[in-house]
């Protein structure tokens, strides 16, 4: 027993070192989860709490939550045009704001992540604190770098073991809990249409391992490397389309990559698709409630072999926009 045990012990670490970090839809409104460049972009206090179900159906399967936080330092206000004016002004969307688009003056943000995933018996818990600083490069450009520091928890629940012999003599080797240092780093390039952006997650090499046997420590951390790019184009005043494509990579598994697209209305609604080469189809929507909530929701279609036992996975996304001193509806201003 001791044998089957600590070959589940080296199954978890090799898991872990495959796709260590939670899996995201909505990365398309909330790309401050994987880059902390965008720290402070917007004139307020941008607010997000979010669950995600992955593969509903399969029992145990990864459970994310997530709250993250982010503004501007000092008190002056972005943007001196349409996005900074009071909502009688012109619409933020409108083509006639984008042909009038000034970058904003170079500036600070800071911000804080907190996310809980959990997948069967293995629990992670990163805490991440951000900075950023934006450039302004001309007069309708900038350009932000910024960092992630914080520490992330990873645990292993015994109790969620089914053992032949819960008091098997292997169980007093399990390391149930271990805390790791955490570093990100990101820079995004920003204009009144154009987005682009590189990221990297989990920087600081870390040896990864349920147990003390030495023999089976061959579990590490790996960095998550992030790339991605989109543009906005109008298909009429109101309405516009922002195409996008996400590369990740995540040694030793094959490169990712998604394709996606957002339609909004106005400030108002949104509608959106995504696909993910070899594993699934997105579809999202978003709502401003109002001028300090709004709400997204998607749903993915599992097209890998895992759609034999699995419904798909659901993401659901809250936010607020704290000290919208300017009314500002939307709540990314292009993407």
């Amino acid at each position: 027993m001791k044998y089957i045990f600590t070959y589940l012990l080296l199954s978890l670490s090799l898991t872990l070192f495959a796709q260590q970090r939670p899996q995201y839809t909505q990365y398309l409104f909330n790309n401050y989860l994987l880059n902390p460049a965008l720290s402070g972009i917007e004139n307020y206090v941008d607010f997000k709490a979010g669950f995600r179900k992955q593969w509903s159906g399969i029992k145990d399967a990864p459970q994310t939550t997530f709250a993250a936080a982010h503004w501007n330092l000092g008190d002056d206000y972005l943007w001196k045009n349409p996005l900074s004016m009071p909502e009688d002004s012109d619409d933020p969307m409108s083509r006639n704001y984008m042909q009038n688009y000034t970058a904003s003056p170079s500036h600070s943000g800071v911000g804080a992540t907190v996310i809980l995933d959990k997948a069967g018996p293995i629990s992670r818990l990163d805490a991440n604190v951000t900075y950023a600083y934006h450039l302004q490069l001309t007069g309708t450009l900038n350009i932000a770098v910024g960092a992630a520091v914080g520490l992330t928890r990873i645990g292993l629940d015994v109790n969620d073991l089914s053992l032949e012999d819960p008091n098997d003599p292997a169980l007093m080797n399990t390391i149930t809990s271990q805390i790791k240092p955490d570093i990100g780093l990101g820079t995004w390039l920003y204009g009144a249409r154009f987005f682009a952006g590189a990221s990297v997650q989990q920087l600081l090499p870390q040896k990864l391992a349920f147990t003390s046997d030495p023999n089976y420590k061959s579990g590490k951390e790996v960095p998550h490397f992030f790339l991605t790019t989109g543009y906005k184009v109008f298909l009429a005043e109101d309405i516009s389309a922002v195409p996008s494509i996400m590369v990740k990579y995540v040694s030793p598994t094959p490169l990712s990559v998604d394709l996606n697209m957002k339609v909004g209305f106005k400030d108002r609604i949104w509608v959106g698709g995504s696909y993910r080469h070899n594993d699934s189809f997105s579809a999202m929507a978003g709502f401003n409630v109002s001028k300090l909530v709004n709400l997204t929701y998607s749903y993915d279609f599992t097209t890998s072999q895992l759609n034999k036992v699995s419904y798909g996975s659901h993401e659901i996304v809250l936010g607020l926009q704290l000290n919208n001193v300017y009314h500002v509806l939307s709540s990314m201003r292009m993407w």
